[in-house]
């Protein structure tokens, strides 16, 4: 009897769980049954991240790995710039191990300091503690999007003023305030990690630089980094996104997949689920 296989999938700041690109069915193919959920003050309008916290986040995630992990004889945990530091302070908190599964970090933003990242991001410290205007700062998606292939990119912009709800076209600045807790728990976390740990980041990523991805490997005593030349932030969308899936199945000890999406640029978007 072949063993059954899971994993919690976790979505970005702002974002669904399209934020994953085609992740769901790739692992699904490979015979990985995936689970999603929409974090608290997601999917309806960015006005609901106000007041959320981040220990909302974390519990939610953490009621439903217990929920799962009972049912698989082995759950990962993968989680996409928000979502990868969630997985991070998940699985130290459960204490995920090799024998229960596997972890795999996709652009963490361990450090925010991306090449986009604007010279006054450094006071958001500051905004946070004036009354109300981290409440009333609004912090915009703009171009270059996280993508850096142009038709992707295309397809995202477009997205966005039709206004599809695929992911916010901004969050309040104070909800920023949460992922910087998140991030602090993972960095004071990370060297009690047990599970065997994949970080997949891109070198020209514009949110968060390689020194992410270095902290990781530095710090989880199981880690291995696989490093994207060509993509931006949104890795599992951009350029790189057969390579990015081909690692995880790779790390899942799963067979890789002949991609289509290369023969035929205009075909990526729609296979994207985007």
């Amino acid at each position: 009897m072949s063993a059954r296989i899971g994993a919690i999938l976790i979505h970005g700041l702002g974002g669904t769980q399209y934020d994953l690109g085609s992740m769901h069915k790739i692992l699904q193919r490979g015979g990985v049954e995936t689970h999603a959920i929409t974090l608290a003050g997601h999917g309806t309008r960015p006005e609901d991240l106000i007041g959320v916290r981040a220990e909302q986040w974390v519990d939610a995630v953490e009621a439903q790995y217990r929920e799962l992990r009972p049912q698989y004889d082995q759950l990962h945990i993968m989680g996409m710039c928000m979502g990868s530091l969630v997985a991070l302070v998940l699985a130290e908190r459960v204490e995920h191990a090799a024998a229960a599964g596997r972890l795999v970090t996709l652009a963490p933003p361990i450090y925010i300091d991306g090449w986009s990242t604007p010279w006054y991001s450094s006071l958001r410290g500051l905004f946070y503690r004036i009354p109300g205007v981290a409440t009333r700062m609004k912090v915009e998606e703009g171009e270059p999007f996280g993508i850096k292939n142009t038709l992707v990119r295309a397809v995202v912009k477009a997205k966005f003023e039709r206004g599809d709800n695929f992911h916010y076209p901004w969050v309040p600045l104070i909800c920023v305030r949460q992922v910087d807790r998140l991030r602090a728990w993972a960095m004071a976390g990370a060297r009690n990690i047990k599970a065997p740990t994949l970080v997949v980041h891109a070198r020209e990523d514009e949110l968060t630089s390689l020194r992410s991805a270095d902290f990781l490997k530095a710090q989880v005593a199981d880690a291995r980094v696989v490093v994207l030349e060509n993509s931006y932030h949104m890795i599992c969308v951009d350029n790189d996104r057969d390579l990015v899936a081909n690692s995880i199945l790779d790390f899942f000890g799963l067979p890789p997949q002949e991609f289509r999406t290369r023969r035929r640029e205009r075909d990526a978007a729609p296979a994207q689920g985007l």
